[in-house]
């Protein structure tokens, strides 16, 4: 499906109105005590954690995280290839770093993740020969690598992105080396039932992209009913949400929604953030091994925000947030792909050295009208 941007061009009034959104804001500032407060009986307000953030232990931004958010997720640290770059060698110092920081503020913890095709140690699936190793040896490792995280976090995590992005758009099980070595989509089911066992209070999820496409809902609707029907422990399916000021259509955003939660599980918006650069390609998906050239109409805000693009930006955000409200019955968490606009992945994705503004907060850690405008929709 084409990605088209919206041709909008805000007049006076709506400048005017974004001037009295921003006054406001900074009048109400002190009423407010935190996302994780003003949404805490509708759902989790969550954010993503850098590997940056945790090296430098970014006291400033750790505080602001604690204030706002009742959930983090870990952006890389916890990554195969991050956390066991090699076979049998661990790094644990961040991944503690994350987990101990959730446990002493008191947050939901989400692992991510323990399954993916990307970000995978460059040695997992094959032997130190170069050669491809076997379907036995490919169980082994992943029993190894997932036994091994998550009885050092049992008690501690309790929720698990098991399997990140599977399915590829409208062509089925996405034929990634898990695939070909494995012979089938098997891995998965066994990653779940493993899951489950290691941990039987584990809250297991399903995560990927462009969740609200019909090719990817319906195959995996039906994924979900088979795993039913003969057991297999699926919670909840995380839906990353990386949308922009114009795309996706919200309708077929809002029936996956509905379609995901009619056969039980729990929906989390997992990796939200609005791009309000131009679309560099169709396909938007997070297959991070792609990148475009740079080109400066692909990077028109290098000076700031235009105002209108900020309205935009507001108005999207509470256009979300309504809908998350409106399926609160459904919807167990809402996280954005890390907290402020300067740690955000997409400022280097697609395209490598953009200026982009896709979070609540500024690069001065200050909310923007956006925040203010999500706050007031519960006060």
């Amino acid at each position: 499906m084409k990605l088209s941007r919206r041709n909008f061009l805000l007049g006076s009034a709506g400048v005017a109105a974004l001037a009295n959104l921003k006054a406001c804001a900074i009048n109400n500032a002190a009423e407010y005590t935190g996302l994780r407060k003003i949404y805490k009986n509708d759902f989790v307000i969550g954010t993503a954690i850098s590997n940056q953030t945790l090296e430098t232990q970014d006291k400033p931004l750790l505080d602001l995280i604690a204030r706002e958010f009742s959930s983090i997720t870990a952006e890389n640290c916890m990554k195969s290839g991050l956390i066991q770059p090699a076979q049998g060698q661990w790094e644990w110092e961040l991944a503690d770093r994350f987990v101990e920081f959730g446990v002493e503020n008191d947050m939901n913890i989400v692992g991510h993740a323990l399954v993916w095709h990307s970000q995978a140690p460059s040695d997992f699936f094959v032997h130190e020969d170069g050669r491809q190793i076997s379907r036995e040896e490919l169980i082994r490792r992943m029993d190894t690598h997932i036994t091994t995280v998550m009885e050092r976090y049992k008690g501690k995590i309790h929720t698990w992105d098991v399997v990140n992005e599977s399915i590829d758009e409208d062509q089925g099980w996405r034929q990634s080396l898990w695939y070909q070595v494995m012979g089938s989509a098997e891995y998965q089911e066994r990653a779940f039932r493993l899951a489950h066992e290691l941990d039987p209070k584990a809250h297991l999820i399903y995560n990927d992209y462009n969740m609200h496409s019909p090719g990817k809902r319906d195959f995996l609707v039906d994924v979900i009913k088979d795993y039913k029907k003969r057991g297999v422990p699926i919670h909840g399916v995380g839906m990353q949400s990386h949308v922009g000021l114009d795309w996706p259509d919200m309708k077929e955003y809002e029936a996956s929604i509905e379609a995901f939660a009619a056969l039980g599980m729990r929906l989390h918006m997992t990796e939200l953030e609005v791009d309000v650069l131009p679309v560099a390609w169709e396909h938007m998906g997070a297959e991070i091994s792609t990148e475009f050239e740079y080109a400066d109409e692909l990077n028109p805000y290098v000076d700031g925000l235009p105002a209108e693009v900020e309205e935009q930006l507001t108005e999207r955000y509470v256009e979300l947030f309504k809908l998350y409200l409106k399926h609160r019955d459904k919807i167990d968490r809402v996280t954005t792909w890390g907290t402020h606009d300067g740690e955000s992945w997409k400022n280097n994705f697609p395209v490598r050295g953009r200026t982009n503004y896709p979070l609540l907060f500024d690069r001065n850690m200050q909310p923007k009208p956006a925040y203010y405008a999500v706050a007031n929709l519960r006060r």
